[in-house]
């Protein structure tokens, strides 16, 4: 199940894509429970099962809604993790904070805030006049379906997820670098972009593999595999679920592999004008303009 939410005549829908992908069902075509946001779905805990003749309820063609972030408003900031992929620990510690980043024996974790996304085919803000080092960081962002807390078993963690979804990590690098902390840097307006839809958990492998990958202008900038990650779905939610609550809707973001615009020399950070496409294996792609 793909699910996206829409705008159609002024109105946010929460729906899913058809099995061909060229329209959308919303879900009060679909159930007689109002579900005004995506998120009210993901946090009740009697939600209906999905009817099997779904083609059949009423739709809207693709062409005539605008897809937005399917939470365009996320519950909590957002959860990321730092230097998840060995690759980009690598070219952190060249190209970023003078050479002085140093490998950490534990994993990073860092909020993001997030108080609107961006969705697919919305624009990005360059923010421009605050910092010209626009960067990108494509993310495999997981979804949690159910309460994990302390008490939760590692073996019962892939059926708490909700779903899985392309998340772009947008970084103004002069700000992260000049603050000994880096919530300002990532969390400038529109700087969260989440898309096109979040595929269910039970369409995508648990602690899988799938090709990742981020291009600007039609050039490949970053290409690794999520079985990159120095720290896998399972352990990250683990490890944050032994003393934080993880809720319905709750996102976290988990890590970008190497190429990201400061890691070249001289770097190629982004501008307004360019356009950023990010893919995921199984999710699709995830495309937007500077502006």
């Amino acid at each position: 199940m793909r699910f996206v939410t829409v705008e159609y005549k002024k109105e946010e829908l929460p729906a899913v894509l058809s099995n061909d992908q060229r329209s959308v069902i919303p879900l009060k075509n679909i159930f007689k429970k109002d579900y005004p946001t995506l998120l009210s779905f993901i946090e009740d805990e009697n939600k209906e099962c999905f009817p099997n003749n779904l083609d059949e309820m009423e739709a809207l063609p693709l062409e005539a809604v605008k897809l937005l972030s399917p939470i365009p408003r996320a519950k909590h900031d957002i959860i990321c993790v730092g230097v998840n992929y060995v690759s980009h620990l690598e070219e952190t510690k060249k190209h970023f904070f003078d050479g002085k980043f140093e490998s950490p024996e534990k994993t990073i974790y860092f909020g993001k805030r997030a108080s609107k996304l961006v969705g697919h085919s919305q624009e990005i803000m360059s923010h421009c006049d605050i910092d010209e080092a626009l960067d990108y960081e494509v993310e495999l962002a997981v979804i949690i379906g159910d309460e994990i807390n302390s008490s939760t078993k590692y073996t019962d963690l892939s059926s708490k997820i909700f779903g899985y979804s392309i998340f772009n990590d947008i970084s103004a690098r002069t700000l992260q670098n000049k603050h000994s902390q880096w919530y300002l840097g990532k969390s400038l307006d529109s700087f969260s972009v989440m898309g096109p839809c979040i595929v269910s958990a039970d369409e995508m492998e648990f602690n899988g593999s799938f090709d990742i990958e981020s291009r600007v202008n039609g050039e490949v900038r970053q290409h690794s595999n999520t079985k990159l990650m120095r720290m896998n779905v399972g352990d990250i939610i683990y490890e944050l679920s032994r003393g934080i609550t993880l809720e319905r809707g709750d996102i976290i973001a988990t890590g970008t592999p190497s190429g990201v615009g400061g890691g070249f020399t001289p770097p190629r950070y982004m501008k307004k004008g360019d356009i950023v496409e990010l893919y995921i294996e199984k999710i699709g792609t995830l495309k937007n303009t500077i502006s």
